[in-house]
């Protein structure tokens, strides 16, 4: 099994700032803000009430019922409790499911360019990923004919991640739904990562399980929209033999989530208020930065497909080096951390994070201009 490309090449971002280098990071996929305030607050008050005991598997039946609550109200899925599941991160929740679903031998439809643990928690569970294309002349939208092509009688899932990581593209509902006819046609399961809901600048979000509920996982958590990516908690809803499998993997494994954090996390889901001001408030610096990024690069006459959501943009490498690790080298000698798009399958080009501050990013535009020169 191969480490994650993106964790490794941001401790490695991490350790040169750590040791004095004079260097402008766009590697991590994770919100610069701090968690919001009633997110800190509630955390404080399960440790003072003592909440700080073992957890269901699944999670405390109170973080259940208000995620049952969530996938109803903002994304149209009518799911029980008990079709729920808290889980460490939302990488977490991938990697049960693809333990309780697949039997050796199973394939697996990843969407290329992909977020890199796809391929390899399918393969820790004996799956076979096979790899769909989509392309940048298409704005990195998946071709439903182009899937169905790739189906066979081995087919146990498609993953679908919208918007997407690394690309930054919003997949447009007619696409989504005619994925979720094909999970239905052949009878696979559709896996739907919508960790990025929120940060959609752009179109609208649409959530497939809608359309093919007893075949879809959603799989999200609390890292992006609420800046909470070290507290560790993900989650998904699905059809209830499959979260039931997901949370007897837990079980022998993790047991559950911390406990603390999913006494925050409820109080993400349910202070409505405050949450959806705070997120408001991440997604118009996101854009804002997005939009100085891609002026910026522009400007260099470098090419970038424009993202409509997440945080991130895939740059053409093919003006600095012959391909995207040599590329990721030069840039980072001229003092800006990027991530190749090798294990993306993001051949020619790196991903930039612009989760960081408005003047990292003209610095770093700056010290593209002197790579290129």
């Amino acid at each position: 099994m191969k480490p994650s490309a993106t964790v490794a090449v941001n401790a490695k971002a991490l350790e040169l700032k750590r040791k004095g280098v004079d260097l402008v990071a766009l590697t991590a996929g994770e919100p610069d803000f701090d968690t919001p305030e009633h997110v800190k607050e509630a955390a404080r008050r399960a440790l003072a009430q003592g909440k700080t005991k073992y957890a269901p598997p699944a999670g405390i039946p109170e973080l259940r019922e208000a995620l049952a609550e969530k996938f109803r109200r903002e994304n149209g899925l009518r799911v029980t409790p008990e079709e729920t599941i808290v889980t460490v991160g939302g990488k977490q929740a991938l990697f049960n499911l693809f333990q309780a679903i697949l039997d050796p031998g199973d394939e697996v439809l990843v969407l290329s360019p992909y977020w890199v643990s796809y391929p390899e928690m399918v393969r820790f569970a004996g799956g076979v990923p096979v790899e769909v294309p989509t392309l940048p002349e298409e704005g990195f939208v998946p071709d439903p004919e182009r899937v169905r092509r790739a189906i066979t009688p081995k087919t146990k899932a498609l993953v679908v991640n919208s918007p997407n990581n690394p690309t930054g593209a919003v997949y447009p509902e007619e696409v989504l739904k005619a994925l979720a006819e094909l999970a239905m046609e052949h009878d696979f399961y559709l896996v739907s990562d919508e960790i990025y809901e929120h940060l959609i600048y752009e179109g609208a979000h649409f959530s497939p399980g809608t359309l093919a509920p007893e075949h879809t996982i959603t799989v999200n958590g609390a890292a992006k929209a609420f800046a909470m990516t070290g507290w560790r908690i993900g989650y998904a809803c699905g059809p209830k033999a499959v979260i039931k499998a997901m949370a007897d993997v837990s079980s022998q494994s993790t047991t559950s989530p911390d406990t603390i954090a999913q006494w925050a996390t409820l109080e993400a889901l349910t202070n409505q208020e405050a949450s959806q001001a705070f997120i408001a408030m991440a997604r118009e610096a996101y854009r804002k930065r997005r939009d100085l990024l891609l002026e910026g690069l522009s400007r260099l006459g470098l090419k970038a497909v424009r993202p409509s959501g997440a945080f991130y943009v895939l740059l053409d490498t093919s003006p600095f080096a012959p391909n995207e690790v040599e590329a990721a080298e030069k840039l980072l000698q001229a003092g800006v951390a990027v991530v190749p798009g090798t294990d993306f399958a993001a051949f020619g080009h790196v991903r930039l994070s612009y989760a960081t501050g408005e003047e990292n990013l003209k610095k770093a535009l700056e010290r593209f201009a002197q790579a290129l020169q």
